[in-house]
C-alpha cells in the first residue's frame, strides 16, 4: 500500500470523526460506555490473498480503565517468505504485544470515538529457515559461506518498544473502524550464528539501526459492560 494511500485513509478518518461530531453535537447528556474490545487487522489476510508466502493475523483487543486510558493487548503469527537481491529466507513465528493507548480526541457527549498515542512493550519467538543466498556478501546480512541453504534456527526471540499513533471510528453501533502507524525500536534479539534477523513477528521489517515501522487497519466490536454519565 502506497504512502498515498495512507494518507487518504487517514484523511478519511478524519471526516468521519467531523462529521460524526456535527451530528451529535446538540446532545446534552449522554451514557459512555466502558468495555472490551476485540477486533482483528485487515491487512493481514489482505496481505496473504495478495502475497502467496506472506501469511498471518493479529487479534487485538482493549479494555478502557479511566475516562482516556485504554489497556490494550495485540497478538498474533507471521509465516513470510522474503525474497531481496542476494537473499531468500522464512520467518515463521508468534507474537504478544502489551501497553496502553491515551485517547486525546475530545468526544461529544453520546460519542465514542478516539485519536490515541500509545506505547507497547513486544516480544516473539520465532523461526528462520535460510532458503537461499549469494555467497561473499558483506555487511548487511552477515552470511558466512559455511552456512548451507535451507539452514533453519530455531527458538529465536525479540523483545523491543513501540510507540503508537491511531485512530479509531464508531461506524455502526459499537463496531470500529480504525488505522495507525508503530514506530519500533529493538530492545533485544536473538540473531543466528552469521545471519542477522531482518525480520520479526510483529516488529515487521528490522532497519539497520535496530528500528522498524508498522500499519495497522483495524476492524473491532465493542461489548458493553457498564455505563457512565460524560
Amino acid at each position: 500500500m502506497t504512502q498515498r494511500h495512507i494518507l487518504l485513509f487517514f484523511i478519511s478518518i478524519l471526516v468521519t470523526l467531523t462529521v460524526s461530531s456535527q451530528e451529535k453535537q446538540d446532545t446534552i447528556k449522554a451514557k459512555e460506555n466502558y468495555g472490551i474490545r476485540i477486533g482483528f487487522d485487515l491487512s493481514k489476510p489482505i496481505n496473504t490473498y495478495f502475497e502467496t508466502e506472506n501469511k498471518g493475523f493479529e487479534i487485538i483487543g482493549d479494555i478502557r480503565v479511566a475516562q482516556n486510558y485504554y489497556v490494550a493487548v495485540e497478538l498474533g503469527s507471521l509465516d513470510k517468505t522474503t525474497n531481496e537481491d542476494y537473499i531468500n529466507f522464512t520467518t515463521k513465528g508468534s507474537f504478544i504485544k502489551a501497553g496502553f493507548n491515551y485517547n486525546a480526541y475530545k468526544n461529544w457527549a453520546g460519542m465514542n470515538n478516539e485519536i490515541y498515542i500509545g506505547l507497547r512493550y513486544g516480544i516473539s519467538i520465532f523461526d528462520q529457515t535460510l532458503n537461499s543466498y549469494t555467497p561473499n556478501v558483506q555487511g548487511t546480512y552477515f552470511i558466512a559461506e559455511t552456512l548451507e541453504p535451507n539452514t533453519v534456527f530455531n527458538d529465536l526471540t525479540a523483545q523491543w518498544i513501540e510507540f503508537v499513533f491511531g485512530m479509531k471510528v464508531e461506524t455502526f453501533k459499537n463496531f470500529y473502524l480504525g488505522v495507525s502507524i508503530s514506530f519500533n525500536n529493538m530492545i533485544s534479539t536473538t540473531n543466528p550464528e552469521n545471519f542477522k534477523n531482518l525480520q520479526v513477528p510483529g516488529f515487521n521489517r528490522v532497519f539497520l539501526n535496530n528500528t522498524g515501522v508498522g500499519f495497522n487497519y483495524t476492524l473491532s466490536y465493542l461489548i458493553p459492560i457498564i455505563k457512565k454519565n460524560k
